[in-house]
Parts: structure tokens; sequence; C-alpha cells
């Protein structure tokens, strides 16, 4: 139980992502699903956040004149972290277009709907 309440952003980013993965599994709306990826998409960088940070270290700024590498944070966390939000967004407002598209074309935004109207036009 102790490493639990050292590890909290670990334990919230492992909760967060069950949340989301939850949701994607079990909702039938579109626009809910694609809540519960981008949860899960934040997740994954508190996770990638918290363990790139280091107590008692700070930014890889060189200040001070003090060059020793253990004093300073590893900034491929935070690289990753920023890139992946970037892509997160993208994929996020290019996922919401085309499901603008599917609810011109069915008019809903239930999966089981949608497929059941895919199968009933391809029929005809």
């Amino acid at each position: 139980m102790s490493h639990l309440l050292i590890n909290y952003y670990e334990a919230a980013s492992v909760i967060l992502f069950g949340i989301g993965f939850m949701n994607l599994l079990l909702q039938n709306n579109l626009i809910k699903k694609f809540i519960g990826l981008n949860i899960m998409d934040t997740a994954v960088y508190l996770f990638l956040a918290a363990k790139g940070y280091i107590t008692g270290r700070v930014a890889p700024i060189l200040t001070n004149g003090i060059l020793e590498s253990e004093y300073y944070i590893n900034p491929v966390p935070a690289g990753l972290v920023l890139t992946g939000i970037v892509v997160s967004v993208s994929v996020t407002a290019f996922s919401l277009a085309l499901v603008q598209r599917l609810y011109k074309h069915y008019g809903t935004l239930n999966m089981d709907e949608i497929m059941h109207l895919s199968r009933e036009r391809e029929g005809e």
C-alpha cells in the first residue's frame, strides 16, 4: 500500500486508462468512443510524464554552469508527450470529421445502427 501512495501518478494513469478502455468497449455512440480514446491518451501522457520526472532534479537547461547529467531530468519523455499530444489532436480532428460524415450519411451515431444500415444498403 505504501508504494501506491508514493506512485499515485502512475496509479491515477492506470485508473484513467481503464476508464477510457471500458468506455471505448462499452459505448455504442461514436462520440463517446472517441472521448474514451482521448482519456486513454491522456492516461498514457500522464504515465510518461510521471516516469520522466525525478524528484530533486531540474529541466535540462544549462544554468549556473552545472554540466553534470545527474542534476537534470531526461527530456525525452517530455518530448514524447508533446509529440503524442499533437498526434492525438490530429487523429481526433480527423476522426470527428469522419464521424460527421457518417452522421450525414446514416443519420445516427450509434455503431450498431450504422452497421445495420450499412448491411441493408449493401444488400440492395
